[in-house]
């Protein structure tokens, strides 16, 4: 049985602040636990230790470069999983997780511990998936610091989450590593004049993964490659696409505590029970004919609220009703509040983040939107799916792997799809949608139980990974 070590900066049930957290909670429980010993590490944050109690594992010195600092290692349990928590309250006991001046400190000294608290794991490690830049380090650490047998034998995964997040830093960042200057002028981690954690797991990665095959062979590219195309494309033949899964049974129509009317492919009809509770709670005019078309999300440029934005007048000039749950960029934010007022009964935009009144969203809603600029694998149109509400998507990343456009002609699909990144595209498609769901409607009822046939559990995503561990 082989060791397996996942490294991230966040993981369920313990601490969220993305997509990030989801894998970390749900792939460790589906690897095949037969084949694979597995155990989770991640940052002890201020959060985490007000929340829960934690057995002491051990304290250790931590060593690199100019930092100098006490660990402290806890564990505990869940769903029969090892989590393991590396504290270092000048580090990590912060309200927040990220956006620190020191960010780079802070994981460097994360990923060093990472490697130091190895011998406190009661069996052997031999492989550590590591996952965005926040453990880039962990991998160069491990072949060219440590020289011991146990180090080196260890093979490493990391798994690109979002390019566009990548651990950028001043040069003088290499002082908290205790590695040689010539890593950084042949360009292993050189970028632009500073280093990149993310493109030292590129370069010395055994393997690299990222969340879907089209995303895989978008960043090959300089449209979508965030100038690090070309170390990757040098990695190609490493390089693999697995597309993410849910938490089926935390996202289940049949079970979810947070819907009003349970129901299942056999019993499409209480959807309809949650569509007009929505509509109750929210103010909109009570209607189970009308086309209810939501969103929830970060409101950001990646997302492609812009379109929504540009083409508002247009779209609610059409008979349907839209909601809007997320938080994000202030102009953003203040273009959507005008919404309501704007059209009444008929729009709303909840400013911030509510997990309950999400889950009634994707239940309650007939139609999800994600026109994203980019996606590296995107979950929201996987639980859209779940919930028998179809996704209209730019085919994009993802999206263009899981969402399967609308054939009038065969009457196959899971949702509707739109190839660029224009206003015009969105509308033109939002409309064709809107045509199928008024005066198509036994096409419509086809794609819902379409979507919901469609396996989006982890388990599927987890045979690809014990392919790929086991090509180690």
């Amino acid at each position: 049985m082989r060791g397996v070590l996942y490294a991230a900066a966040e993981g369920l049930p313990y601490i969220k602040s993305g997509g990030l957290a989801d894998v970390i909670g749900s792939l460790p429980q589906c690897i095949d636990h037969d084949k694979y010993q597995v155990a989770v590490v991640m940052p002890m944050y201020k959060k985490i230790i007000d929340k829960f109690e934690m057995e002491k594992v051990a304290d250790f010195p931590v060593q690199s470069g100019i930092i100098n600092k006490q660990a402290s290692l806890y564990k505990d349990v869940s769903n029969g999983i090892d989590y393991y928590f590396i504290r270092q309250d000048d580090y990590f006991y912060r309200d927040g997780m990220y956006g620190f001046a020191d960010d780079g400190e802070r994981f460097a000294f994360y990923c060093k511990a990472v490697l130091e608290m190895l011998k406190f794991v009661p069996f052997k490690i031999d492989i550590i998936h590591t996952h965005d830049w926040h453990t880039g380090m962990i991998p160069i650490l491990a072949k060219k610091e440590y020289t011991d047998e146990y180090h080196n034998s260890i093979k490493h995964v990391f798994t690109i989450h979002n390019l566009a997040f990548q651990g950028n830093f001043p040069r003088e960042l290499m002082n908290c590593f205790n590695l040689h200057s010539r890593y950084f002028d042949n360009g292993d981690l050189k970028f632009d004049t500073g280093m990149s954690f993310m493109k030292g797991a590129i370069v010395y990665a055994d393997k690299i993964t990222t969340v879907s095959n089209s995303y895989a062979g978008e960043i090959l590219s300089p449209e979508f490659g965030e100038r690090l195309n070309e170390a990757l494309s040098y990695r190609r033949n490493d390089l693999w696409g697995i597309v993410n899964g849910i938490d089926t049974d935390s996202w289940n129509p049949e079970t979810d505590k947070n819907l009003f009317a349970h129901y299942s492919l056999k019993n499409m009809a209480n959807k309809k029970k949650n569509k007009r509770d929505l509509q109750r709670r929210l103010g909109l005019r009570e209607d189970d004919n009308v086309l209810l078309m939501g969103m929830v999300s970060r409101l950001t440029w990646q997302k492609g609220v812009s379109l929504l934005i540009e083409k508002m007048s247009t779209i609610m000039g059409q008979d349907v009703q839209l909601i809007i749950l997320g938080t994000g960029d202030n102009y953003i934010e203040n273009q959507l509040k005008r919404i309501e007022f704007d059209y009444p009964h008929r729009a709303v935009f909840y400013c911030g983040y509510d997990e309950a009144l999400s889950h009634s969203i994707y239940a309650g809603v007939d139609m999800f939107l994600m026109p994203s600029l980019f996606e590296p694998c995107g979950i929201s149109q996987l639980i859209s799916m779940r919930y028998g509400t179809l996704p209209l998507v730019r085919e994009v990343g993802g999206l263009r792997d899981t969402v399967v456009p609308y054939n009038e002609y065969t009457k196959a699909g899971t949702g509707f799809t739109f190839k660029n990144f224009s206003g015009d595209d969105f509308i033109y498609m939002i409309k064709y949608a809107i045509e199928v769901f008024y005066y198509r409607k036994d096409d419509w009822k086809k794609m819902m139980k379409n979507a919901m046939k469609e396996d989006v559990s982890w388990q599927k995503s987890a045979l690809l990974y014990d392919q790929l561990y086991s090509c180690l």
